[in-house]
């Protein structure tokens, strides 16, 4: 039994890192607004992390769903990261991690099957929601990825043969990690975060095939490379993962642009929908803070969209086929 067999996920998802405080502060309501705007514009996926705000996303998006029939979505969270108090708090703000809550916790890394089902655990109490239906391991490679697939990955699979979990995968940002647990765990799923974007696709080049062979489903986050492919018109001076962009990027971001232009596409409505145009890709889960930003994201993804776009970037090499 594979991915399509154990979990189906919407095209389409919402990552809840911006409940969590993500970049900037969001009251309750203003969260919830958010996640009323992508339940009605017809999101039915939707992932946090015990990462996001330092559990923070997980308690509203948790309060949020509870308001919801259970089988009308699919859920997601992660483990490898335990939440546990921080002893040198003295009213700061998490703004390190750019989360603006109080860093009253402290995120402490666990890979052993005992973290693993903690985690799950204390995600549940969280959420007030006992079905999690899929599992990721956060970002292993920042701690030990050789422990991961040793330990964390086995201990996952064990949740999902328990019934614990519906699937398992994991989420990372490094393509070499992904790959790696594609090919040593029985996965359902990655999430393929800003590897395998209109801009960018290295996860084409392992990722892809790794999946292919297994048959293991792709979610394709972070696919707005930290927003640079969010508006129409890109800015040079914005902000590429934790830095500037560097100028091959830039001029091959302008060239994208160009041709959306040309083909009257939005340049985000191309984003949201590329990595859909992979088999392996079987979810695209886009953020926002604010409504609005939902409803248009929603709108882009079912945007019809010419086969001649993703033709001729293909012809310029600026998209892998």
């Amino acid at each position: 039994m594979s991915a399509p067999d154990r979990l189906a996920v919407p095209t389409l998802g919402y990552g809840a890192a911006n409940v969590g405080n993500l970049f900037r502060p969001l009251t309750d309501d203003e969260a919830w607004a958010v996640l009323d705007a992508a339940w009605e514009s017809g999101i039915r996926f939707y992932d946090t992390a015990p990462h996001y705000g330092l559990g923070l996303s997980e308690r509203r998006l948790g309060a949020f769903l509870q308001t919801k029939p259970r089988d009308e979505y699919v859920l997601s969270t992660k483990a490898g990261r335990l939440l546990r108090p921080n002893p040198d708090h003295t009213g700061g703000l998490d703004t390190a991690n750019d989360f603006h809550v109080p860093d009253d916790l402290q995120r402490v890394w666990d890979f052993s099957a005992e973290g693993i089902r903690s985690s799950v655990e204390e995600s549940r109490e969280r959420l007030g929601i006992e079905r999690i239906d899929l599992l990721y391991l956060h970002d292993p490679e920042r701690h030990d990825l050789d422990l991961a697939l040793a330990e964390a990955l086995p201990a996952m699979e064990q949740l999902r043969a328990e019934g614990e979990v519906t699937a398992v995968g994991i989420g990372s940002m490094v393509s070499e990690a992904l790959a790696a647990a594609v090919r040593s765990a029985d996965l359902d799923l990655v999430m393929v975060a800003g590897r395998y974007t209109l801009l960018e696709q290295p996860a084409a080049a392992d990722v892809l095939p790794a999946c292919k062979e297994t048959n293991t489903g792709i979610v394709a986050a972070s696919i707005f490379n930290s927003g640079l492919l969010a508006s129409n018109e890109p800015r040079r001076d914005g902000r590429y993962e934790y830095g500037q962009l560097p100028d091959e990027l830039w001029d091959r971001l302008v060239r994208i642009a160009e041709i959306c232009a040309d083909h009257d596409v939005p340049l985000p409505a191309a984003a949201i929908q590329f990595p859909l145009q992979a088999p392996e890709v079987r979810s695209v889960v886009v953020g926002g803070s604010r409504p609005a930003q939902l409803i248009q994201n929603a709108e882009y993804a079912a945007l019809e969209i010419p086969a001649a776009l993703w033709q001729n970037l293909a012809a310029e090499s600026l998209i892998a086929v």
